[in-house]
């Protein structure tokens, strides 16, 4: 057994234990879920969503090729993060509902609650199969392992340390994932530029143009970011349950900021590993594998520690998507569709199960996907579909003629419409109207078009809007 591979199973038992210890703090449903939770728990919960295996790898990759602006990723990512602290995240905390969906359909109604509902899982899901190929792709391109294996493995251990402990075992580890994912890429980036002068070292080896501008990587892709980023944090679940799980409202919006805070520097950092991969192994073929190309360039036992602080970008993220998941599929379905008169363990015993299901179906599908390129187009998609119910959900908010049958079929339209995109574009290879016009801006339009006409035309008596709701928002 190698080095690198001794210190993944090690640092993978140790956030596994630490799972199973927060099982005695996840002993009713609204524990497991999260509830009462403090400024760190939430920064540490929160961060997750953001700092994932595209975190580390995808924007290694945007570095080697572009430089610093591959660093948007996650400064993007950020500026959504604050959009959501100052604008949202106190309302949403007064509402007292754990979902996304929840916060649809004190706005809008129960209906679009639960489509909401099936759409937003349907988001997680994707996202949580992309991030099991990433673990199962690290398994196979650095350690060696077979590639079915590595997803089993790893999907196992993910579901067994979030079933037990829930928000709290996520909270926990995240706190562990993100010191060790600072200081992995902190470690990674002295060792890489030892040996050319530090960091100036490093940019006077590369040509100023792409790599020290933080605008080479193109306005239009910088723009998109931002505008997704902006709309999808609003409306993600992973993300903003910890915010809803928070103790009071300002302990929601001060956990939110810091998150932001937490979250923007990381790009910066993991950018700079990939200029370094650029300096070190020039001609590399393949720009997807500069972080692990640096990394098994370095002495084992820093190599590993650098390759489990990668693992724990990956590990941070798909915890609390898998719970994410389920915990839409347990409060919005199940508690307010299927069975409204479950008692508290009925609902806690249904939480483990869609947990554990949520993180079975994504480690299935990632085994099946695995070696297409369709994953990205799912998750692109998702994305798109993501931001758009935040549209749907602002003309809910905002506009008092919104009606429950406009916004369901805002959301449909939305579907649909994002789903022509993403077949059209990986058919043809382009998009259709103009190829500057992605999913995202497709979805959007879609969604505000189609709720403001059906609004028109089905308006309803049913607006669940309460006077009381509305005057929170101003």
């Amino acid at each position: 057994m190698s080095m690198q591979l001794g210190i993944i199973l090690i640092y993978i038992l140790i956030t596994v234990l630490i799972g199973i210890y927060a099982k005695k703090s996840s002993k009713t449903a609204s524990s497991f879920h999260g509830a009462g939770l403090g400024v760190l728990m939430c920064v540490a919960a929160g961060t997750g969503e953001w700092l994932g295996g595209t975190s580390t790898t995808g924007v290694s990759e945007y570095g080697f090729l572009y430089g610093f602006s591959g660093a948007w990723y996650t400064i993007a990512n950020a500026i959504g993060i604050i959009f959501l602290a100052i604008f949202f995240a106190k309302l949403y905390r007064s509402l007292d509902t754990v979902t996304v969906p929840g916060i649809i359909e004190r706005f809008i109604g129960k209906d679009a609650r639960t489509v909401s509902s099936i759409l937003l899982t349907f988001v997680m899901l994707a996202v949580g199969v992309s991030q099991m190929i990433a673990a199962g792709t690290l398994g196979v391109s650095v350690l060696g392992l077979n590639f079915d294996i590595s997803v089993i493995v790893f999907g196992i251990c993910f579901i067994i340390y979030t079933l037990f402990g829930g928000m709290t075992a996520v909270a926990y580890t995240n706190i562990m994932h993100l010191v060790m994912m600072y200081g992995g890429v902190i470690l990674a980036l002295f060792i890489a530029t030892k040996d050319v002068g530090g960091v100036g070292g490093l940019l006077a080896a590369l040509p100023a143009k792409p790599y020290a501008s933080f605008f080479s990587i193109g306005p239009t892709r910088v723009s998109s970011w931002i505008i997704a980023s902006i709309l999808g944090a609003c409306t993600a679940q992973a993300g903003i349950q910890p915010i809803l799980a928070a103790k009071d409202v300002n302990v929601a919006k001060k956990s939110a900021i810091l998150t932001a805070v937490a979250v923007a520097p990381f790009g910066i950092f993991v950018a700079l590993l990939g200029m370094a991969a650029k300096v070190h192994f020039p001609d590399l073929a393949n720009a997807k594998l500069a972080l692990p190309t640096l990394m098994m360039n370095m002495p084992p036992l820093a190599g590993g520690i650098v390759l489990a602080s990668t693992m724990a970008a990956i590990l941070s993220t798909m915890s609390p998507i898998i719970l994410a998941s389920g915990t839409m599929l347990t409060k919005d379905l199940y508690q307010k569709v299927i069975k409204p008169e479950a008692t508290d363990q009925e609902v806690l015993k249904m939480s483990r199960i869609t947990t554990a299901v949520s993180g079975v179906i994504c480690t299935v599908v990632a085994i099946a996907m695995y070696g297409t390129t369709r994953i990205l187009d799912i998750v692109y998609f998702a994305y798109s579909i993501r931001g758009a119910l935040f549209v749907v959900l602002l003309f809910g908010i905002y506009w008092v003629k919104t009606s429950q049958k406009g916004a369901i079929y805002g959301m449909i339209c939305t579907a649909v419409v994002g789903i022509f995109w993403v077949v059209y574009s990986s058919i043809v290879g382009h998009y259709p109207i103009h190829p500057a016009i992605s999913e995202t801006y497709a979805s959007v339009f879609t969604a505000a078009v189609a709720t403001y006409i059906f609004s028109l035309v089905f308006p309803n008596g049913d607006l669940v809007t309460t006077p009381q709701v509305k005057k929170s928002t101003s």
